[in-house]
């Protein structure tokens, strides 16, 4: 049996073909969407559990180091790792804000894959990440499907790092081709995330039109302009088809952190004063929420800045607003913050204003938000989002007939709004928000597998 297989920055999804149709399974509560979180006791206990417990064994000698390491650092700590520990979407993420401090946890793994500088045992860390959450998602397909999978066809962005050109990307493929391996798939292809968009919308078409798929996910920002219809339908080379490609590491991630930067750290300080009348370093603000940077968080999070945080504090002309950050760096907070700008980003989606509450050292924050600063916040971000889109179109001496809208941040007014007013009278259309990269990889895989 094969699948389609959307491992998403946000969510993770799988569909088979039924019918003619793609079909969605259910990977989680009976829901068709797992996110894409993990949470374990400690972060060495990833390696030892994806061994113990579900029978995935390291490939190679950075692998086997990889697990040795970590088997024996649990020792050292006495943590023993049982049944159960590995928790996986909605579970790890309510594990996680039950007790931030006690856990490890990890949101879009997929976001560092294609990283700039990763050792060889960093890389085969993300490699245990990703595929202990592919093992746990073929095992709930397959309950759902009531079949065995052995082929894929996964999604992946046009680009996986703003940074790092071709050698990012098969960093990132590599690592999402050796962890499905493990994982139990034994046959796996790639689609870029548009292309398989539009084929799921192609399925709509009675007449070939040249359409701009624009895909905004959590994590990256992908733009192809495809000939599609009904003369492409069912063709295997599609190279002709495809005339256009455009893709950076630039999500729905993005807006989250830079909203959250803008509106909810100066509750913790930034854009606060020294007692000298000197600004506070940006970067410590930045790096404490900027979750899909891998430097940046540990820089953040390392036991040497607990010293230059408490400096800062000492020095700061509002020290009570500096503790709060202290706390942030003691109780990994950064994700809970990201998250509450989450929240406000898609209640500013139909709301002129919104409130957003935090909880930092028994006090209740409160943030007000409006439209307005949010699109001011997420204005760097939305100018490199349109800068693809006009990257995708000077490719070609086409001009679209339609442009269709997909991937979760796509619903923003925003995000719409600014393409619009960059192809003027080019209608654009929306399907399935989540679904459609899935559906359509799930009918590449037809094409790949049957």
């Amino acid at each position: 049996m094969f699948i389609g297989f959307d491992y998403g920055t946000a969510n993770c999804s799988v569909a088979m073909m039924e019918q003619g149709k793609p079909r969605l399974l259910a990977l989680e509560n009976n829901q068709h969407y797992i996110p894409s979180t993990l949470c374990a006791p400690t972060r060495e206990s990833v390696s030892e559990y994806l061994y113990r417990f579900m029978d995935v064994s390291p490939v190679n000698a950075t692998g086997e180091q990889v697990l040795r390491r970590a088997m024996s650092m649990n020792r050292e700590e006495d943590i023993i790792v049982e049944r159960g520990d590995l928790l996986f979407g909605q579970a790890a993420l309510d594990c996680y804000l039950d007790d931030p401090e006690e856990v490890y946890y990890v949101k879009s793994p997929k976001s560092f894959l294609g990283a700039n500088g990763l050792h060889d045992v960093q890389i085969s860390f993300f490699e245990d990440l990703v595929c202990a959450m592919m093992k746990n998602i073929k095992s709930k397909a397959e309950q759902d499907a009531q079949q065995a999978i052995s082929s894929t066809v996964i999604g992946r962005p046009v680009n996986f790092q703003g940074t790092g050109g071709e050698r990012a990307n098969q960093q990132a493929e590599g690592i999402l081709r050796q962890a499905a391996q493990r994982a139990g798939f034994q046959h796996i292809e790639f689609q870029f995330e548009p292309v398989a968009a539009g084929l799921e919308y192609e399925s709509t078409l009675t007449e070939n039109k040249t359409v701009l798929v624009v895909d905004i996910g959590g994590g990256t920002t992908d733009c192809s302009l495809i000939e599609m219809g009904p003369e492409w339908v069912g063709k295997h080379d599609r190279t002709k088809s495809l005339l256009a490609h455009s893709g950076q590491r630039i999500g729905g991630n993005d807006l989250d952190i830079h909203l959250a930067f803008r509106q909810l750290m100066p509750l913790f300080g930034f854009g606060s004063k020294t007692l000298k009348g000197t600004d506070m370093p940006i970067s410590q603000f930045w790096n404490a929420i900027a979750i899909n940077n891998v430097a940046a968080q540990t820089d953040f999070y390392g036991s040497s800045n607990f010293r230059a945080l408490d400096q800062l504090r000492r020095d700061a002309a509002d020290p009570e607003k500096l503790k709060r950050l202290i706390q942030v760096y003691h109780d990994t907070l950064g994700y809970q913050i990201v998250r509450k700008a989450e929240e406000s980003k898609i209640a500013l989606s139909d709301a002129a204003q919104y409130c957003t509450n935090l909880n930092v050292l028994s006090e209740c924050l409160q943030a007000d938000i409006s439209q307005s600063d949010m699109a001011a916040a997420i204005e760097s971000p939305r100018v490199k989002m349109a800068e693809l889109v006009l990257e995708a179109m000077q490719q070609s001496d086409k001009k679209p007939d339609v442009i269709y809208m997909t991937g979760g941040t796509a619903r923003s007014p925003i995000l719409r709004a600014s393409i619009e007013a960059l192809l003027p009278n080019v209608p654009i259309v929306s399907g399935s928000y989540f679904g459609s990269v899935t559906a359509g990889l799930a009918r590449w895989a037809q094409h790949c597998f049957k």
